[in-house]
């Protein structure tokens, strides 16, 4: 990782986290310290000496990592497995090897080569896809570390550092400020003047949350620390032993056990002395690490799996649509086996000493043939027959719709309209196995905060003392002012409005000229006001880096939220400008003075923020002596920790946080107290006792220990700041909800946040009935203050399910109206919601919905939710989200979609595709997943059909031939045609083909429902492809035998034979099959016309290099076009017959269909080619169908407002004529 910046200031934020120092001190081991050396907790390091004789024993994993699929020696066996796998394929490789003996009806090199052929692209393939990941490897593996070299010293870079893979456990590295620790796990010694920082990166890659951490060092653990390093330094390393004695490599990222033997000293290790792979530092000079965990031993690579495997619905009816083909193909075999044999068996001798088929020469022959054996031969001629009708499958299948979906991803990856200039993100398809599946999405499950929204906080509000400031404007409140008649409904300053189209500080938009530029030392209670500023420099994790060309300071912090609330204490006068180990300083407005001064506070303690707390707090120094706990939290956990004389401002206050909740914005409560000295001198040392604890319930006892230290607070007001919506997010909601697609939000908000953006982003209008399950009844509270567990679990359980049947019967009352509802459910209501014995209450209520709403959703329910709705509807979902709370939907939906913005990026690591805004959504599944969809679909289709076309003839002339298994075709000819003369069109159609242009399916949205209700892929589409193949081979085989039957073919009397009947049929499929392609086309390129002239060109140029080849290779095929097909007119005019009558059949039918039965996409056709644009009346009339009155949107919004004002002239009608 570069060291420096980059550009100046660096954009994106970074997540860090300090590293807690060790502890040198003695302390006392707990009883399960005595597990060290036990089963799971037997791992010996030896600390700089692992060459150590004792070190070798131990012989742990190398430091090499590979996250290949296949290594050198295993590729070619692995990959061949996976292709054989599929049932296809390794079909045809029985019929290969079947194709070495003397059943076959072919050679076997015609047989394998073709098979060979598909079997190595599909390879080569994966080949290129593992290399990537392989170069990855190389990269990551070769890192340059330096490692201390035994004398003391550690080599620099210009002396040849060693590479990573070959760092040793035991090994000791030193790792400088802005570099990457390298990707071992390792014990750390922080060294320098200030506070330690690291940025998590493989952490992130594993949380992928926008949660960066401090891990400070207390003023006493500093002096502990400097004893460590005393001992580092004094040493210099050179000779210095230390034995780490820990448990076993585990994928637990939150806990370490192990102790430290160093000089005689026995300390205990737990995961804050532990330094993660490709940890980065930062704000430190340098680091001494030991490793103690190498390549796949860390605790990052073990967490690390592969994403779920998923296919595509498509992908999956495929594989039913080939086993009814190996059905077909064996029944067919069966019958004409049965056939074979009866026949056989009834050929008996003839007057005159001859058979009946005597041509076959019965005589010679050992079984076939032979009417004493014809139950064997009827056996032996199913296996023939097995071979023969091979070609109803079509090899190429699977290879041909691969390389179709890549070239589809590249198509996305590659898309300008989807491209983020602003952080320079493109769209990414992680995996191509899924882009049909883009045009299938019946529902999408969203998250919120920085999916629908910017996740880029500005601070706007904020109430102190009991008084609101801010004049600013949100999105939701001019929202909410359309939907109350334009009245403002936050405080009664909102006159003035502020333009907030492009703020001139990132994360500060307040205006307000009562605090702004000092004023607020002139408010009443400007003590108050000068505590709350005070809390906002002090109180949070992050880091000032100061630009040394132009001096000023930016932070980097653990959240939006945060660096917004740091940005405000620096706008409103109170700068916080440095960081140390110990201390916090920032410049304020003296009160006295009313001069700038410089305060430091001393930091002793950082109580961090975590999901159950809601809340963190810092315990610090003030210059006067006093100790100060300051805290901010959440209001539902804050308020109950006011003592009795810090409530002075608790009405007022609430009031605000609900008014900042209505009008979408975040809040948080502000509190402090002073701490006395005898109490914290308790605080620290029972608070260090658990954090050095190494018992299971460490993380319990110091939620205890700092949950009596944040009690008896002291109220000074709340903050609210605004999480934008993305450009273009109601456009997004209101073109997929035009097209039919179901939107879910789930989020961890506060349900009145949630249900005010849903407003702004048009998920909610005014109309709508909400049906709102939650928990917030009086005797459930009444039960949750008496604490009886099982009571309040059973009420609440009853009240879910009570409020889901009102809401259900809500829904059936009004069927047949145009009334729309939207289902608003809690966490603590879906907990219940989701329980197997109501989970399909919960989703018939919420798929009679036209919008639902989870609010205060765990991960864990998100996931949940994800799959009750994709398991109990059976159709495609989709979820879509930006942060590490949000992989287990991901990896749940059929497809997942990442946002890659500024939660990092482990949302998009888990996800099947990436995208930097919520808004192109919109061309993704409207465009590309309707042009993917209809493409495969059509593909496939015409696969088969093709198949079956060839197949039939093959069969008939089979029939035709009394079943003797005897081929119509040249050996080559049979086992090329589907992987040269038939192809190229198919996958030319997968990649360019548009059935209406990108305009047109924004145009028409409901164009997207033919993917959604599977329209181009039902039975009854593919079922009628494979009969117009069936009605194409009756015609081809019919007009070709009877044009040549009875018939002198050239002027020497000859009559047709196989190769020439062969030959004439072989030329009509390969004529008629990419006719039919070109008819199926909708959107022509010069690709395909290449693809399909060229596929009927290439066929008469391998007749002749085949045929003029020696006969022994050529065999029947040989001069068989120059000398005996192209001289014959016949030949020509049956061809040109056949094609006519042959392609007759769908001509008709798509003609009566397009006129009299069109689809969707054929109106829209219809639009296009018949000049029917211009016709307003009829566009309109396609485009209605668009618009329906249950779904969301502001389209839909505008039209219940037409329809409600149309009811309303419709009764002033009736009330005037009845007057």
């Amino acid at each position: 990782m570069p060291g420096g910046r980059q550009g100046g200031r660096r954009r994106s934020r970074l997540r860090l986290s300090n590293i807690y120092a060790f502890k040198c001190r003695k302390s006392s081991f707990q009883e399960d310290h005595s597990q060290i050396g036990g089963p799971g907790f037997s791992r010996v390091v030896y600390c700089n000496e692992p060459n150590s004789p004792a070190s070798e024993r131990r012989n742990y994993a190398g430091n090499y990592v590979r996250s290949t699929k296949y290594t050198p020696a295993s590729f070619v066996p692995k990959s061949l497995f996976e292709q054989f796998r599929r049932v296809a394929n390794f079909y045809f490789l029985v019929t290969g090897i079947l194709s070495l003996t003397a059943l076959s009806p072919y050679g076997a090199v015609s047989a394998l080569l073709p098979l060979g052929f598909v079997i190595l692209v599909s390879m080569v393939k994966e080949g290129i896809e593992d290399w990537g990941r392989k170069r990855q490897d190389i990269e990551v593996n070769n890192r340059r570390v330096k490692v201390h070299d035994g004398s003391g010293a550690f080599r620099q870079e210009s002396e040849g550092p060693r590479r990573e893979r070959s760092v040793p456990a035991g090994g000791v590295e030193g790792a400088q400020g802005r570099r990457y620790s390298e990707s071992r796990e390792r014990r750390v010694f922080p060294c320098g003047s200030s506070a330690s920082f690291v940025e998590l990166r493989g952490l992130d890659l594993l949380r992928g949350d926008d949660e960066s951490r401090r891990r400070d060092e207390s003023e006493s653990e500093a002096g502990i620390r400097g004893d460590v390093v005393g001992v580092a330094r004094r040493l210099r390393l050179q000779g210095t032993k230390a034995v780490v004695r820990c448990e076993d490599p585990n994928a637990d990222l939150y806990t370490f056990v192990g102790t430290l033997h160093l000089e005689e000293q026995r300390l205990p290790l737990s995961i804050q002395q532990l330094l993660l792979r490709d940890s980065k530092l930062r704000n430190t000079e340098y680091v001494y690490g030991a490793v103690v965990f190498t390549g796949h031993d860390t605790k990052v690579i073990q967490n690390s799996t592969d994403p779920p495997s998923k296919r595509s619905r498509i992908e999956r009816k495929m594989d039913k649509i080939i086993y009814m083909m190996f059905f077909v193909v064996f029944l067919m075999s069966f019958i004409g086996s049965i056939i074979f044999g009866v026949e056989t068996r009834e050929d008996r001798m003839r007057a005159g000493g001859r058979t009946e088929r005597w041509y076959l020469k019965p005589d010679d022959a050992d079984i076939f043939f032979d009417p004493e054996k014809a139950p064997i031969a009827a056996i032996l001629h199913f296996f023939t027959a097995v071979m023969l009708y091979s070609y109803f499958i079509p090899i190429s299948l699977y290879v041909s719709i691969e390389i179709v979906k890549v070239l589809q991803s590249v198509f996305i990856n590659n898309d300008i309209l989807m491209y983020y200039e602003e952080t320079d993100k493109p769209a990414h398809a992680r995996t191509s196995n899924l882009n049909e599946e883009l045009g299938m999405v019946d529902t999408i499950l969203s998250d919120k905060t920085g999916t629908l929204t910017c996740n880029s906080m500005e601070f706007i509000k904020c109430s102190i003392a009991g008084t609101a400031y801010g004049r600013g404007i949100t999105e939701v409140e001019r929202s909410m002012a359309m939907r109350s008649g334009g009245a403002a409904l936050v405080g009664d300053d909102l006159d003035v409005v502020v333009d907030r189209s492009a703020p001139k500080i990132k994360g500060f938009n307040f205006q307000d000229e009562r605090v702004m530029k000092g004023n607020w030392v002139k408010q009443g209670e400007a003590a108050v006001l000068q505590k709350f500023f005070r809390l906002l420099a002090v109180c949070h994790t992050a880091i000032p880096e100061i630009d040394e060309a132009t001096g000023s300071i930016s932070y980097e912090a653990e959240s939006p939220d945060e660096a917004a609330f740091v940005v405000a204490a620096r706008e409103l006068g109170f700068e916080f400008f440095s960081r140390t180990q110990n201390g916090i300083s920032f410049r304020e407005l003296d009160l006295a003075t009313g001069q700038k001064v410089e305060r430091v506070y001393r930091l002793l303690n950082v109580l961090e923020f975590n999901s159950a707390r809601k809340r963190m707090s810092v315990i610090v120094r003030d210059e006067d002596g006093k100790l100060l706990l300051l805290s901010k939290g959440a209001d539902n956990v804050m308020f109950e920790r006011l003592a009795k004389n810090g409530r002075k401002f608790e009405e007022k206050t609430r009031e605000h946080v609900n008014e900042y909740a209505d009008a979408g914005l975040r809040t948080l409560i502000l509190a402090y107290r002073e701490v006395d000295e005898n109490e914290y001198i308790e605080f620290s040392k029972s608070f260090n006792e658990a954090k050095n604890s190494v018992t299971a319930d460490r993380e319990s006892l110091i939620d205890e220990i700092t949950d009596q230290m944040e009690r008896d607070l002291i109220l000074l007001g709340a903050t609210a700041v605004e999480d934008k919506l993305q450009n273009g997010v109601p456009d997004c909601i209101d073109k997929l909800a035009q097209a039919g697609i179901k939107i879910w939000v789930l989020t961890g908000d506060k349900m009145e946040t949630a249900i005010n953006i849903g407003f702004a982003c048009s998920l909610l209008r005014q109309e709508m009935k909400q049906i709102i399950i939650n928990l917030e009844m009086p005797h459930i509270k009444a039960l949750e203050k008496a604490g009886e567990k099982d009571a309040i679990e059973q009420a609440s359980r009853e009240s879910v399910v009570k409020q889901m049947e009102e809401g259900k019967a809500l829904i059936t009352g009004s069927s047949g109206s145009h009334e729309a509802f939207a289902l608003i459910i809690d966490g603590k209501s879906l907990t219940y919601a989701l329980e197997d014995g109501f989970k399909k209450q919960f989703l018939d209520l919420a798929t009679g919905c036209a919008s639902v709403i989870c609010c205060r959703s765990s991960p864990k329910q998100k996931a949940l939710v994800t799959r009750l709705v994709k398991t109990g509807t059976g159709k495609t979902t989709l979820a879509i989200g930006d942060g590490a709370n949000d992989v287990g939907m991901l990896q749940e939906a059929d497809i997942g979609v990442g946002i890659s913005g500024v939660e990092g990026m482990q949302a998009v690591m888990s996800s099947d595709i990436a995208i930097a805004q919520f808004r192109y959504l919109e061309r993704l599944l409207l465009v590309h997943g309707h042009w993917c969809y209809s493409r495969i679909s059509s593909m496939i289709c015409y696969f088969f059909y093709k198949n079956i076309t060839f197949g039939v003839t093959v069969f008939l002339y089979e029939a035709y031939t009394s079943f003797s298994a005897q081929p119509a075709y040249n050996d080559w000819f049979l086992s090329l045609f589907n992987v040269f003369f038939s192809s190229l069109p198919v996958i030319a159609l997968g990649v360019f083909d548009q059935d209406v242009s990108s305009r047109y399916c924004y145009k028409f949205p409901l164009l997207y429902q033919e993917g959604v209700q599977n329209l181009l892929f039902s039975w009854k589409r593919i079922i009628g492809w494979m009969f117009n193949g069936l009605i194409t081979a009756l015609t081809i085989f019919f007009i070709c035998k009877e044009s040549q039957e009875h018939q002198l073919y050239n002027p020497n009397g000859k009559t047709a034979g196989r190769e020439i009947l062969g030959g004439t049929m072989y030329t009509c499929i390969v004529w008629v099959v990419n006719l039919q392609m070109a008819l199926a086309i909708s959107y022509f390129t010069w690709v395909q016309h290449i693809v399909i002239w060229g596929s009927v060109a290439l066929w008469y140029i391998f007749l002749m290099i085949y045929g003029a080849m020696g006969p022994s290779f050529s065999t029947d095929a040989y001069k068989v076009f120059l000398e005996t097909l192209a001289p014959a007119p016949s030949y020509w005019l049956t061809t040109l017959f056949v094609m006519i009558f042959a392609l007759i059949p769908y001509f008709v039918f798509k003609s009566i269909q397009m006129r009299f039965f069109p689809g969707y996409h054929q109106m829209i056709q219809w639009i296009r080619y018949e000049g029917h644009s211009n016709d307003p009346e009829f566009v309109e009339m396609v485009r209605q169908r668009s618009i329906r009155p249950t779904t969301v949107g502001f389209t839909a919004r505008r039209a219940a407002s037409v329809r409600r004002s149309g009811r309303f002239h419709d009764q002033l009608k009736k009330n005037f004529i009845a007057f």
